[in-house]
């Protein structure tokens, strides 16, 4: 079981980008504990969002972590430039370069959290060399690229056998990728600490944001205690 807090985290990739700063100052406001970030660039993943750039203008919106997710391949020149836009935690994929530990490192000597992630195919054990090196694993629930995927329930699995890889390190685990209050609870039941959710959170609008943020968190904590 892991000993954090249980966090929610909305990925403004389902935000509404027309007003992108404030739906990051109304996801806070409605209980929001980090900002996802996904960054995609059309080679590693089949669809492009944004960069660093595009973090430095939001940064100021919110002092909550911001929890960025490279999926870019290369990752490692863009590293510093994430890092100085303003993430907190900097987010990589084992299958994005053949050095990873490199990368990992890179976010650690920038001063950043440091995060490792894999696609729903690749095995677990291709992090187990990595795991005393991370904060976090964020752990993917659908193939990236795209919001509004349906999740992938072997993700269950793959949260369990990385919380005992961490053993009693105070690893983060995070999923991203179809997580709602359906599966909150048994992902937390599983080792996952951390939830990414994007259209769980914002669908509705402005006026449902808070309750549903409540709804993931509830089911989190009923997940970790029952």
């Amino acid at each position: 079981m892991s000993p954090n807090p249980i966090v929610v985290a909305p990925s403004i990739l389902s935000a509404d980008f027309s007003r992108l700063g404030e739906e990051i100052r109304d996801v806070v406001e409605a209980g929001a504990d980090w900002i996802h970030v996904d960054v995609m660039d059309g080679h590693f993943v089949p669809n492009i969002t944004i960069g660093p750039d595009v973090i430095k203008g939001i940064r100021h919106w919110t002092d909550r972590p911001m929890d960025v997710h490279l999926m870019i391949s290369p990752v490692d020149p863009f590293l510093e430039a994430f890092a100085q836009a303003g993430c907190d935690h900097i987010i990589a994929h084992v299958e994005a370069g053949p050095h990873i530990h490199r990368t990992l490192q890179t976010i650690g000597k920038l001063g950043r959290k440091v995060g490792v992630t894999l696609n729903p195919g690749t095995p677990v054990d291709h992090i187990q060399s990595v795991i005393g090196m991370v904060d976090l694993v964020l752990v993917m629930s659908v193939n990236p690229g795209f919001g509004g995927q349906a999740f992938i329930p072997e993700a269950i699995g793959r949260v369990k056998a990385i919380r005992q890889m961490a053993a009693d390190r105070p690893i983060r685990i995070e999923v991203d990728g179809g997580v709602g209050p359906a599966n909150a609870g048994m992902l937390a039941a599983a080792g996952a600490d951390a939830f990414v959710a994007g259209s769980a959170v914002f669908k509705g609008g402005k006026d449902a944001y808070r309750g549903n943020i409540a709804a993931i968190r509830e089911a989190a904590q009923a997940g970790r205690c029952g």
